[in-house]
């Protein structure tokens, strides 16, 4: 038994996700591998990036089948409520034995992104460095006054496509959001799984207070502090 969600925009895409199995089984173009395995898979003239969830233990599988959604349900949910901020979503399945769910898939367009964030927060010597950190802030600004808190905002998250004189930002890894009204502390210390150094996260408080009409020197004292806080806990 299954059950499939489809984007109507990718209709077309139904006997692909159907057949998901198949096609994961024998594409060879993994991209990342640790919990999850995440493939690149092309299908009508489409390159797809496509998640294979972890099978949960016995409780999980309970729990998910009865009292929560899955991981795969929660991402395509959250993609089409996300929308412009994440990659355009194609659908998502569900595989079920004995009444459980079992196997989950998610399933989205590529975005050919150049780089992640990860690059210019670790090269001091990356191209447009600061331009970058600053349009960061930005679209972090337009992203938390939608009332969109990303629970996992970390490096290998955060997509970046070079596009003129400005960069397009994508966020992945979705399923663990928060949607509310954000007060300012909260918006700064959304900052603090970037491992950035605090001249870094500098340049992004003082961008972000100049959006946000703050004072500046509060907003880089607040995330300079949810920056030290989460380094010292991490490395306790």
């Amino acid at each position: 038994m299954h059950k499939i969600v489809i984007n109507d925009t990718f209709e077309n895409f139904r006997d692909f996700i159907v057949n998901i199995k198949s096609h994961f089984n024998t594409n060879t173009q993994t991209i990342h591998k640790a919990r999850n395995e995440l493939k690149i898979i092309p299908y009508n003239n489409i390159d797809t990036i496509v998640k294979s969830f972890k099978v949960p233990n016995l409780l999980r599988r309970i729990v998910y089948t009865y009292f929560r959604d899955s991981k795969a349900k929660k991402s395509y949910d959250y993609s089409i409520k996300i929308n412009k901020f994440t990659p355009k979503v194609i659908g998502y399945i569900e595989f079920y034995e004995n009444s459980l769910l079992h196997e989950s898939y998610f399933v989205s367009e590529k975005f050919d992104y150049d780089f992640t964030i990860r690059e210019p927060i670790l090269d001091s010597s990356f191209l447009q460095r600061d331009d970058i950190l600053k349009a960061f802030a930005r679209f972090t600004y337009e992203l938390h006054n939608d009332g969109i808190l990303h629970k996992d905002y970390s490096p290998g998250n955060i997509l970046i496509k070079k596009d003129s004189d400005d960069f397009i930002f994508k966020v992945v890894d979705i399923n663990r959001m928060e949607f509310k009204e954000l007060n300012i502390n909260e918006r700064l210390k959304n900052f603090n799984k970037l491992w950035a150094n605090d001249e870094d996260i500098t340049i992004i408080a003082k961008e972000y207070a100049k959006i946000a009409n703050e004072d500046e020197n509060e907003c880089v004292k607040i995330a300079l502090k949810h920056n030290t806080m989460h380094k010292n806990k991490m490395n306790m």
